[in-house]
């Protein structure tokens, strides 16, 4: 279905960054859904990456050990709003990559320039084959991977509500109070890891908007930046 009417043939491109919590990849997809673009998760391709150093061994808090190993898994991203996926080495890891051991190492292996150089590398051939566009959910989008992107958002919330938001997605897909607590908790921790590493931190582009998510609904959040990357981008949402 043709849900797009661009103003010119140039493929757009929407970053949208942001902490844990703050709804990036929900409202990420569903802006990419209802402009018919790409949509790309690039925190599950860290998780992949972190996913398969943990399944082979590689010891993830030695820098120099994790980059040595990262070239070798292959990672593809699937960008279909509708149903996006990754694999590594052929295999579907959208489950096990959300578990709580790759959760509590991630930062750990994103940190590693070796790897971001890596991962930056496969998202920009991602955008690029991207006929109409891609929306790209991160914490590096606006600042570092797509720096001439056609919109930039930077998305967050309140410590308080961003945690309890992680604690209610996690319930949903059955975690027990246990877990779902020390991973809710765990928050603060990886947002200032991401925010100090000296690669690519997380941080708001100079030129992106800011959308404070605490007080909104979900659907007000997704409303306002398919109304930012319209007008912008001089696309109409189906």
């Amino acid at each position: 279905m043709d849900s797009v009417d661009r103003a010119s043939n140039s493929p757009v491109v929407v970053a949208i960054d942001g902490p844990s919590g703050s709804g990036k990849s929900t409202v990420s997809r569903a802006v990419a859904a209802r402009l018919g673009l790409s949509f790309l998760d690039t925190g599950a391709m860290y998780r992949a990456m972190t996913w398969w150093m943990l399944a082979n061994d590689v010891d993830v808090d030695d820098p120099e050990a994790v980059a040595i190993a990262c070239t070798k898994p292959v990672i593809v991203s699937g960008t279909d709003a509708a149903g996006p996926t990754i694999t590594v080495d052929g295999q579907d890891v959208s489950g096990p990559i959300r578990g709580p051991e790759v959760t509590a190492k991630v930062s750990a292996v994103a940190a590693v320039p070796a790897v971001r150089a890596r991962l930056v590398e496969l998202q920009r051939g991602c955008a690029s084959h991207a006929a109409r566009g891609i929306v790209a959910e991160g914490r590096d989008m606006g600042s570092v991977v797509f720096p001439d992107a056609t919109v930039k958002v930077f998305l967050t919330a309140s410590e308080q509500a961003r945690s309890e938001r992680r604690a209610a997605e996690l319930r949903a897909k059955g975690l027990d109070e246990a877990t779902i607590t020390a991973m809710a908790a765990d928050l603060a921790r990886r947002d200032a890891a991401d925010s100090s590493r000296e690669t690519a931190p997380l941080t708001r582009a100079a030129d992106a908007e800011l959308v404070d998510t605490s007080e909104l609904t979900l659907d007000q959040v997704i409303g306002t930046i398919t109304a930012l990357v319209e007008d912008r981008a001089g696309l109409t949402a189906a």
